[in-house]
This record gives C-alpha cells, structure tokens and sequence, in this order.
C-alpha cells in the first residue's frame, strides 16, 4: 500500500470514543492488534450508518496497513478518527487515526472494496459517496492490486490454527480483524513489542473453513485455509 496520508484541510472526518476491556489486551496491559483492527473496523461502519450509506452494499476490507508509534494501553480513553483519503472504481480507501489520553498513537490506510449486499461480486461506490467523502479525498485515486508474495516460501514453516464460531461475521466469514491475532501469536512472550511497530495484511479471498494453516518465513505470514489456498497474507516489517 501506498504512504498513509495525512487528515485532510477540508472533508468529513468522522470520529467515535474507544477503550479497551479486560478481554482486549495482552497480559502486559497492551491493546491487542485485533482490538485496534476492530476499533477502525466499528468507526469504519459508524461512519457508514451516519452517512446513511450502510445499506448500499456491502464493504469488504482487501488489504490493511496499521503503524503504530505506542499501543494504547488498558482502560486508555482513545479518539478513533476515520475519512476518506482517495478512491477507485469500486473501492475506497479509508484512513483511520486512534489517539489515546496517555499518548497512545496508531495510524492505519484500509482498502475497502464495495460488494453486492451478499458479497457475490464488487459493484460500484454508492450513489451520493462524492457528497460526503469526495472533499476529503481531494481527488486521490488509490490501486487495489495486492503485492506481498502470495504463495509460501520454499521452507517456510507450518503449524496448525483454527479459528472459532465466534470469529465468523455476519457474512459468515472470518471477520478481518481476527486475522491479526496471527500476528498476536508470533509477537507471544514475555516482553511486548518494540515499539514503533508496523504490520500490513492482505485478504486474498473470505473463507468460513474453520481448520487453517499458518506459514511463516522471514517477516510474511501465509493464512490457508484448511484445503491449503491461501486466504490472506501479513508482512511485519
């Protein structure tokens, strides 16, 4: 994905209050990827049904960028700010700030692909998007193409993962923020992880598959799916 950009001058930026649970963080007190990644999923939506635009399809997230300057921490009072930072045929982009009272700061860009309402093929941005998210994007076309790897490395390691019932959306797929406790898994330990810290994901396709593999070399990780197509990717930088 491209460089995040900055808020715009002019446009909607749309904002929503968060904070983390006990069932949120890392032992250490940390908030966990997948929080983040549901925070900015939960404004994504907000933003939507205020616009009054949530019922015009459906938006499926194709690939995410989160860099984080210092987690937020349990019980920290955030700001979520969400807008609109450039656009295609048939999807958007949406940058997302999380600002935190003790100092916290994440930032992240999301393709967004606008589908039919049963997520069958896209379709295209809804009538009377330019009205409330065209300022803020200011003209910015934005590519949807995909670039990690996309089949596991010579080597690359193996190890079991299934996901639960309860990681399944309303589409009957494994939600995209989910996809980020891979990422909690591999940063597992004592100690939490540097920071600043950076993470992109690509979802190559939606899968209900319970049973999944996760490969890993270097700085990628593979999600398969149970038949062993690859569903989504992760780079740690």
């Amino acid at each position: 994905m491209s460089q995040l950009v900055e808020r715009p001058a002019e446009g909607r930026v749309f904002h929503v209050d968060a904070a983390s649970g006990l069932g949120d963080v890392a032992p250490s007190g940390r908030v966990r990827l997948d929080t983040i990644a549901r925070w900015m999923q939960e404004a994504a939506w907000a933003d939507a049904a205020d616009s009054g635009l949530a019922d015009e399809g459906a938006w499926f997230v194709r690939a995410m960028r989160v860099e984080v300057a210092r987690f937020p921490r349990f019980g920290e009072a955030c700001d979520v700010a969400t807008w609109c930072s450039g656009t295609g045929a048939l999807w958007a982009e949406r940058r997302t700030s999380v600002a935190g009272a003790g100092g916290a700061r994440a930032e992240a860009a999301a393709i967004w692909v606008h589908m039919e309402s049963d997520g069958s093929r896209p379709r295209s941005l809804p009538q009377g998007f330019d009205h409330f998210y065209a300022a803020a994007a200011g003209g910015r076309r934005v590519r949807a193409r995909l670039r990690h790897d996309p089949d596991p490395a010579d080597g690359a390691t193996k190890e079991p993962w299934r996901f639960r019932a309860a990681d399944l959306d309303l589409a009957g797929h494994v939600n995209n923020a989910v996809y980020w406790t891979v990422v909690e898994e591999q940063l597992a330990g004592p100690t939490d992880p540097s920071e600043p810290f950076a993470a992109e994901i690509e979802h190559r396709a939606p899968t209900a598959e319970r049973d999944a593999i996760v490969r890993r070399a270097g700085a990628q990780t593979w999600v398969c799916a149970g038949h062993g197509a690859v569903v989504a990717t992760i780079v740690v930088d």
